[in-house]
């Protein structure tokens, strides 16, 4: 099953513009959908293409590449071995799983250079770092971020692409959408928050219509991400950085705490280059502290200060109940009627992260002492609108107090655009705040 994703639009305009210049390599998680978009996009947009996976390729494809120095010869082969005919201008080749044969990285400035054909690669970042030891990086080469799918794509997949273009329209307006309209919409987010992303997931989702079935499908991957860590850290303590993301939310942490999620007394170098490799899988995004919003944010960007969060919401969901054996559907009901009996709001929070990371935006938040107190004062997410900053606050259930985005409007209202609060309720103002409902934040991105 293929689902139109955001990232094909992205490689139309490779290649209008730039194909003939430079590879494009999709980098992203593993079960993003990278090869499935390749695919997809060679048999439509191409005469002819040869796609081939490094995980299952043969002896005598990986032979070819001893004649890259030899270019006629290398197509030759290439063309004789797969039985495919390559045109030129009109051909594509994909190089999938890059990271497990990196002698086809470093060919590609001689195949870019020789202009006859164009490149897509496809690898997860992690596992090419940690095999580009011994070759030369081409700098004929672009990068494009795949996410797994974003509200917008999980809403087409559905066949809701109306449901979208409404919420879209009506953003912009900040009027109520009406008791029935909202509830109606916010379901649809909640099952979105449930299935999650990850194009297994959502297949799965419109086969069965039983998330049982669903939450065996992003185990499934929980667990090979969980054996992709284990093969760089024997140790099991960078899988353990990743299981401990949904507790240390709970917890309602200030901070991500390496130490908290693997123990021992004190961070490490070591500890560290877990977090950057748990980061450079893209199976987690990290949020910042920034100590001077009204300076910039990434150049005030605290890298001791960090929160984590999981890409997709749907595996935050699933590692939420990883300790019974297979999630009730129960339970998946219950989060689509906003009756779980636990607080929600980090769930919530991690669902923003999801949407703010799918935009395009770095993640970043605010902490500051309280004047008088042992406690501080936080803003959930920053973002940069030109010369301004937007706060924004998340809650879950109820819109409650909001002190803390109060006091930041105050403190920077020289820097601050219109403060927001992002909720499961209807579009409201809350004194000097716009509440936005979750599902309409996409929609108001995109239109910043």
């Amino acid at each position: 099953m293929y689902f139109n994703r955001k990232a094909y639009n992205e490689l139309l305009t490779w290649k209008e513009k730039y194909a003939d210049r430079y590879a494009m390599l999709l980098e992203g998680a593993r079960r993003v959908g990278k090869s499935t978009i390749a695919k997809n996009f060679a048999e439509n947009e191409y005469r002819s293409y040869i796609f081939i996976d490094f995980a299952v390729a043969s002896k005598e494809i990986m032979d070819c590449f001893e004649y890259i120095s030899e270019l006629n010869t290398f197509f030759l082969r290439l063309q004789t071995i797969t039985g495919i005919k390559l045109y030129e201008h009109e051909s594509l080749i994909v190089f999938d799983e890059i990271q497990l044969f990196p002698k086809a990285r470093q060919a590609i400035k001689y195949l870019v250079a020789d202009g006859r054909y164009h490149y897509i690669e496809t690898g997860s970042l992690i596992s090419i770092r940690a095999n580009v030891k011994d070759i030369l990086i081409p700098s004929e080469e672009m990068k494009l971020q795949v996410h797994p799918m974003d509200y917008e794509e999980f809403l087409a997949a559905l066949g809701k692409d109306t449901t979208y273009e409404f919420i879209n329209e009506l953003t912009p307006i900040g009027k109520p959408m009406g008791q029935g309209v909202h509830r109606m919409y916010m379901r649809e987010f909640r099952t979105y928050m449930a299935v999650g992303g990850m194009p297994q997931a959502v297949e799965e989702y419109l086969k069965s219509n039983n998330f049982q079935d669903v939450d065996l499908v992003k185990r499934e991957i929980i667990n090979l991400y969980e054996e992709d860590f284990r093969k760089i850290d024997k140790s099991g303590k960078t899988a353990a950085l990743y299981h401990a993301v949904p507790a240390q939310l709970a917890k309602g942490l200030k901070r991500f705490s390496l130490t908290g999620a693997i123990g021992g007394k004190k961070s490490t170098g070591k500890n560290t280059e877990r977090l950057f490799n748990i980061l450079d899988s893209k199976t987690v995004v990290a949020a910042y502290n920034t100590t001077s919003p009204d300076v910039s944010l990434a150049q005030t960007k605290d890298l001791d200060l960090y929160k984590l969060y999981l890409a997709d919401t749907g595996l935050f969901v699933t590692l939420m109940f990883i300790d019974r054996p297979v999630a009730e559907n129960t339970i998946y009901k219950q989060l689509l009627s906003d009756k779980l009996p636990a607080n929600l709001g980090y769930l919530f929070e991690n669902a923003v992260a999801q949407i703010l990371t799918a935009s395009g935006r770095e993640l970043y938040f605010h902490t500051w002492d309280k004047e008088g107190s042992t406690h501080k004062y936080e803003v959930d997410f920053l973002v940069a609108r030109k010369k301004k900053i937007i706060p924004m606050e998340v809650k879950s259930s109820g819109l409650g107090a909001h002190e803390s985005i109060d006091e930041f409007s105050k403190k920077y209202s020289k820097h601050t655009a219109q403060p927001v609060l992002i909720s499961q309720k209807d579009f409201a103002k809350i004194g000097p705040l716009d509440n936005i409902p979750v599902y309409a934040l996409p929609a108001y991105l995109s239109q910043l």
